[in-house]
């Protein structure tokens, strides 16, 4: 039997998890790290937690599984998109790395579309440019930071440091390279062009592979320490979304899936490029390839609820440990006893701006209707609702755009909450699935491990090999008609507060 592992390198934790070939749970250990926060906006991490995190969960599922270490044929990497991480000649990290949602880059933004002009961009990256992606980062250490920008010699995302950490190799993957906006989408490498107009050096940046394409063997020094052969191979892998459609099968057209992570994302295959010229959904390199996937994404879904857990919540929090359950499952039975609506309390889930359908880093999170009356509880059923809401906004875009969403799978925390998949069916009014294993990202990149190290073929072989259905939720059609009244209430409260959130973000 032959083994794979996979690493998935998330904003609140890395998570790996050891498989064998047909997709079983062998070993799985997590290892969480902080999230900074210096200023209202900002979001940083440090690299070195990463890595640390990746090499003692690596060595803790190797210790806890019991295989031999030449079974084990390939390492796959899932990460957090977008994040920046700056290197030195000498490997050494030159600042915290500024990840996905943070929202600094306003101005780097409107530089970038000055510079090589909003079509063009669009053009070439398939997206508008985003403050949350990497190329207005850069920019913005360029601008803000130049004595940092003048040491850089390598560029890497999240997941390619740790690459770089087992491989000692300079690489990325199309996937994750499509949220840097220097990659020319449509032909899969980096853009000349923009890396021109923004006076970034090519040389900076790794090689470009498929997502299932060998990057590189572990050295020697990584297998030693890890209990590791050092003829594993390390593949291209993916982000994190992009990872966790192969990881629920999402590998085909007509397929879609709902993540909610710390952010929420809805997600759907095409083997034809696609662009919304309007911006509000992303378009991207798939894991699988010659293909694409397009994306929206809600900036603050779990996140959301981990900010109410960790802020209102501590009566659960308590009574969890005295139960020994998790505080998630006692958040669920206290959103269950409300009914659809909250009494009548929407929540709006833009606690770090939004990215779809609104493209607005000054928004910020709501509760509106909020009286007297209201409990913890009701507070807790609409921030569950809004982030679907959220979602919903997602799914509308991708009608417009005639993309089938109706085999729609979830996955990620919220994934796991069997209320939380019932509100999903019921506002999108489509069946909603899980699949058996709840590894997503984690297994998706071991799949492309598999693939990589020559034990399937293809990655369309390995899913269907390997994943597998669970529950299926289906929406009621009266709970379908009664959330309907509230989302289209939903949808007329940010713009009647978009002017708001711009004063709001220019006071002192």
């Amino acid at each position: 039997m032959s083994y794979l592992i996979g690493v998935d390198c998330g904003t609140s934790g890395t998570k790996t998890v050891l498989f064998d070939e047909k997709g079983t749970v062998i070993a799985t250990s997590t290892v969480e790290y902080p999230m900074y926060q210096p200023k209202n906006g900002y979001a940083e991490q440090d690299p070195k937690d990463w890595a640390d995190a990746m090499i003692n969960t690596i060595k803790a599922v190797m210790d806890s599984g019991g295989v031999k270490k030449n079974d084990v044929k390939g390492i796959g990497i899932s990460g957090q998109m977008h994040g920046l991480v700056l290197l030195d000649k000498y490997n050494r990290v030159l600042r915290r790395s500024i990840i996905w949602c943070d929202q600094r880059t306003a101005a780097e933004v409107e530089e970038m579309n000055r510079i090589a002009g909003r079509e063009r961009i669009v053009k070439i990256t398939a997206n508008p440019a985003l403050t949350g992606w990497t190329a207005a980062k850069i920019l913005w250490v360029k601008n803000n930071e130049p004595e940092i920008y003048s040491e850089i010699a390598h560029i890497l995302l999240p997941k390619d440091y740790l690459r770089l950490i087992l491989t000692g190799e300079y690489a990325t993957e199309v996937s994750d390279a499509s949220g840097m906006q220097l990659l020319d989408v449509p032909h899969r490498c980096w853009s000349d062009e923009l890396l021109s107009d923004f006076g970034i050096d090519k040389s900076w940046l790794g090689t470009v592979y498929e997502s299932c394409e060998v990057t590189g063997k572990l050295t020697r020094e990584m297998a030693d320490e890890l209990g590791l052969s050092k003829d594993t191979v390390v593949v291209g892998g993916a982000g994190d979304n992009a990872a966790a459609a192969v990881g629920t099968g999402v590998v085909g057209d007509g397929k879609a899936f709902t993540t909610i992570g710390t952010s929420g994302v809805v997600f759907t295959h095409t083997s034809e490029l696609s662009i919304d010229r309007l911006g509000r959904v992303h378009t991207c390199c798939a894991a699988v390839p010659g293909s694409w996937h397009l994306m929206g994404v809600t900036q603050s879904a779990g996140l959301s609820l981990k900010w109410f857990r960790d802020n209102f919540c501590m009566t659960e929090k308590e009574t969890a440990k005295l139960m020994g359950e998790d505080e998630y499952f006692l958040m669920d039975k206290a959103a269950e006893k409300v009914g659809i609506g909250a009494n009548r309390l929407l929540y709006l889930p833009y606690l770090m701006g939004e990215r779809t359908p609104h493209l607005d880093p000054d928004a910020r999170g709501v509760f509106l209707g909020l009286s007297a009356m209201h409990t913890r509880s009701d507070m807790l059923r609409a921030v569950m609702e809004g982030v679907t809401y959220s979602l919903r906004d997602c799914v509308e875009v991708f009608r417009e755009m005639n993309v089938n969403v109706s085999d729609m799978m979830a996955c990620g925390g919220g994934g796991s909450s069997s209320l939380w998949r019932e509100i999903l069916s019921d506002v999108y009014n489509c069946s909603v699935k899980t699949v058996k294993s709840k590894e997503g990202p984690a297994l998706g990149a071991a799949i492309l491990a598999s693939v990589g190290s020559g034990i399937y073929s293809s990655v369309t072989e390995a899913c269907g090999e390997i994943v597998r259905t669970d529950k299926i939720q289906v929406p009621v059609e009266k709970r379908v008609s009664e959330y309907e009244k509230y989302y289209q209430l939903y949808r007329k409260i940010y713009p009647q507060l978009k002017s708001s959130f711009a004063e709001l973000a220019a006071l002192s």
